[in-house]
């Protein structure tokens, strides 16, 4: 029954990853009908909106808009190619700077939270790494129930943090991304259902990520049960 409920939950922690990739990838093919790449249109949109400030940049680690330094960021090839998902990748992640630039509170509070989270990971880091160690010369079990303790809290917060996220992904795409893409008319009306879904794919990326959070999380309370 355990190996079944475990098996469940990979499947569960994995199916919005592997949904996501295929959307992606579907619509990844090159259209030489599209005027721009990726990064292109990220520019055009930013400057129309008045956004001038915002840069927008190629990356290795992911699609993102980095509000500290005021930063589109997109995967190298959704900045240099001209393809679906491409463009719509990079209409949503100015639809971050959008909220950004509006003072969204959602977006303010996620940027909050993940300052947090990155300094409860990088505490965490250190205790995992000296729990061993401290049991080895106390030879008490306490350090390792810390351990387990500490990894808890990590990943809760993780879990924390997606949660918040998925409203402001939402956002992003649905409020933001997909009204500029329309009314601008930047698409033809056959590629606007497959625009949503890529749209869609996008900000439920971090529901992925906190399924695997939380699958983390139950091994966790597990241990220390």
């Amino acid at each position: 029954m355990l190996i079944v409920l475990i098996i469940a939950g990979l499947l569960l922690a994995l199916a919005p990853q592997l949904w996501v990739k295929s959307v992606m990838r579907k619509h990844a093919i090159e259209r030489s009908d599209f005027p721009g790449t990726g990064g292109e249109f990220a520019r055009h949109v930013l400057n129309r909106l008045g956004l001038e400030s915002v840069g927008v940049e190629a990356t290795d680690i992911g699609d993102h808009y980095d509000p500290q330094e005021r930063v589109v960021r997109l995967s190298r090839d959704n900045f240099a190619n001209r393809s679906l998902t491409a463009v719509v990748v990079a209409a949503h992640e100015v639809g971050h700077a959008m909220q950004d630039a509006s003072g969204y509170p959602a977006l303010e509070t996620r940027s909050r939270l993940a300052v947090l989270a990155i300094r409860l990971q990088k505490i965490g880091a250190i205790v995992m790494f000296a729990a061993p160690l401290i049991f080895v010369l106390v030879r008490s079990p306490v350090a390792l129930l810390i351990q387990a303790g500490l990894a808890v809290v990590v990943l809760g917060t993780s879990v924390l943090l997606h949660l918040v996220t998925l409203p402001v992904e939402l956002d992003a795409s649905f409020r933001r991304a997909l009204p500029v893409l329309e009314t601008g008319r930047y698409l033809e009306p056959a590629d606007v259902p497959a625009a949503r879904s890529i749209l869609r794919a996008a900000a439920l990326t971090y529901v992925a990520a906190a399924a695997m959070s939380l699958l983390n999380v139950a091994a966790w309370i597990r241990v220390l049960r």
